[in-house]
């Protein structure tokens, strides 16, 4: 296998690339430009297409049309540029269209900073447009797993002909580290039943979003539930470390999880048996794991780079019987091992 280092961003093109990726449509926004960048660079040269649309809202339209017409196709962005795509993410997902979105989370609210931040989490993982449905969320720590998790979100939206997100903080995707590509893969699902070409045989596929009778809409609505029921099944990841023997529990995602990581060696040279549970998925999310550590532990130590969102399903996936504590900085701010360790003994240890 080939290696290289690189940054995240562009670990994420070389993974859609791998996996079959024939189009990107995006513009570029800090600290998520370098995937535009390196689409524009890569694509043409393995035939694949690049398009910088005019505007974001233009982006994610393109990728419903290239979707549609059965191409594996994405786009990328940051977290403004992701708030102008939640129509046309809304769009696709009620039309069960397989498109891959990377959101480079920066700090908000409103344009905020290019710094990176984790505030990204309620308008992705709860669905930020408008109507009943989910998006399958991804979340890396590393460059390596930019690259193969976005492989892997190409093939859980045509798995599911669902919206797949690939949510990664500014940090991860700024860092640049060794990546080993994986083999490429073929696409290898018949969309013939659906997709629609420039032929008779696939004027029957009509791609459709609009439902004007109640009872039609209610039952396309259950559809989508009994999907995202399937998703919730099948398709949870996360990732343990030092949680056999541990006392309390600590959960965070992207780059919190590796300053989390040193934060539990540093508990455990104190005597203290800290754990690590790190999300992979953020939908679906690990909630039976969690909850299934209640009987053993003190307490639960989530922390995040927002003003605390997945606490919440943390809290929801543990309910009362445990305590959940929360760390948390905004702005940008990324703390150190020490700053997050004093957190922890602040909760739960004095």
């Amino acid at each position: 296998m080939a290696k290289e280092f690189i940054k995240g961003n562009e670990a994420v093109v070389k993974g859609a690339i791998l996996a079959g990726c024939q189009s990107f449509y995006g513009y570029p926004i800090t600290p998520a430009s370098e995937i535009a960048e390196a689409a524009a660079k890569f694509f043409p040269s393995v035939g694949r297409v690049f398009l910088q649309a005019e505007s974001e809202i233009a982006a994610i339209q393109m990728t419903y049309g290239a979707a549609a017409a059965g191409e594996r196709t994405m786009t990328a962005s940051s977290s403004p540029g992701v708030s102008l795509k939640q129509e046309g993410i809304s769009y696709a997902a009620s039309s069960e269209l397989p498109v891959v979105l990377v959101d480079i989370m920066r700090a908000g609210p409103g344009l905020g900073s290019i710094a990176p931040e984790q505030s990204d989490y309620n308008q992705i993982v709860k669905g930020g447009g408008h109507g009943n449905y989910k998006l399958i969320v991804l979340a890396p720590n590393s460059a390596q797993e930019m690259c193969n998790l976005t492989m892997l979100a190409f093939e859980l939206a045509d798995k599911y002909r669902a919206v797949a997100c690939v949510l990664a903080d500014g940090y991860i995707g700024q860092m640049m580290e060794p990546v080993e590509y994986p083999e490429p893969v073929e696409m290898k699902i018949d969309k013939s039943s659906w997709a629609l070409h420039a032929t008779k045989e696939t004027r029957k596929n009509l791609i459709n979003s609009i439902y004007l009778e109640p009872a039609e809409l209610e039952a396309h609505n259950q559809n989508l539930q009994n999907k995202f029921a399937e998703i919730e099944k099948n398709e949870i990841r996360f990732d343990e470390y030092r949680t056999d023997d541990a006392e309390y529990i600590g959960v965070a995602y992207g780059i919190m999880s590796r300053i989390m990581r040193s934060v539990v060696d540093t508990a455990r040279e104190k005597g203290i048996k800290l754990g690590l549970v790190r999300p992979i998925s953020l939908f679906p999310f690990p909630k039976a794991k969690l909850r299934s550590y209640r009987e053993n532990i003190k307490g639960y130590f989530v922390t995040e780079l927002s003003n605390g969102q997945m606490v919440d399903d943390v809290r929801l996936a543990v309910g009362e019987l445990k305590p959940v504590r929360l760390y948390t900085r905004m702005g940008g701010y990324v703390p150190s091992i020490e700053e997050v360790f004093e957190g922890f003994e602040k909760a739960f240890i004095k």
